[in-house]
């Protein structure tokens, strides 16, 4: 997956980019995470070269990945969407069309922000039962059980017991899409305020060194605030 929009703008509609040499009724699926505006626009340079273009990231994580059980979104017409599904049937388990093209991108920015709020919410309740005195293992069995449960606790529970932050998803990475989320939110005239916070957060801990580490380490922004390691 390339990393930036830049990037991806380059390899398909840039000097010698795929849409150089395309055939028409081609169908070019870009899987990656980027502007929806960006996202519309390479579809239409490719419909005005006779091809097709989807945009389709994904949510899951490494784990997703490896069994295939990802959530694909998937923004641009109907039938490229069904032309493409045995593709993506064999990635994922959740396959959506959401709409028109940069569809898929939109709904991968709040994807994103429920999946970065989520995890600094965990972390937060952690600290706060860990420095109280609370087992963090107990915390996470009983939110786990009420309404407070959440798939960010059942994957991401031995990073935050262990304090191992191997990558998984990085801190750099989410850090760029939630600029992503931030400026379609200015896009749309939708105020993101809380996401705010939060990528500054992703931005702190890659100043700190952290950028490499898996987007659980958000914890350790909140414990560095407490002065309290959990555990």
């Amino acid at each position: 997956m390339l990393p930036d929009s830049p990037d991806v703008e380059e390899v398909v509609a840039g000097e010698d980019g795929v849409l150089q040499g395309i055939k028409e009724r081609s169908l070019i699926i870009d899987m990656s995470t980027i502007s929806p505006v960006v996202a519309r626009e390479l579809a239409h340079k490719a419909r005005e070269g006779g091809a097709s273009m989807l945009d389709a990231p994904v949510s899951g994580g490494d784990v997703g990945a490896k069994d295939g059980t990802l959530s694909i979104m998937v923004g641009g017409s109907e039938g490229d969407f069904e032309r493409a599904r045995p593709l993506f049937e064999a990635m994922g388990k959740t396959i959506t069309h959401v709409g028109e093209a940069g569809a898929g991108q939109v709904v991968k920015a709040c994807n994103q922000i429920v999946v970065a709020l989520t995890i600094e919410a965990v972390s937060e309740a952690l600290v706060l039962g860990s420095k109280a005195g609370v087992e963090p293992s107990k915390i996470l069995d009983v939110l786990s059980g009420g309404l407070a449960g959440n798939k960010v606790m059942e994957v991401k529970r031995d990073k935050f017991l262990s304090h191992s932050f191997d990558p998984g998803f990085r801190v750099e990475l989410h850090r760029k899409d939630l600029g992503i989320a931030l400026t379609a939110g200015r896009e749309y005239g939708v105020a993101l305020p809380v996401t705010a916070i939060v990528d500054q957060m992703l931005e702190a801990l890659k100043a700190k060194g952290r950028g490499d580490r898996d987007h659980s380490a958000i914890l350790t922004f909140i414990e560095d605030l407490a002065q309290h390691e959990i555990g």
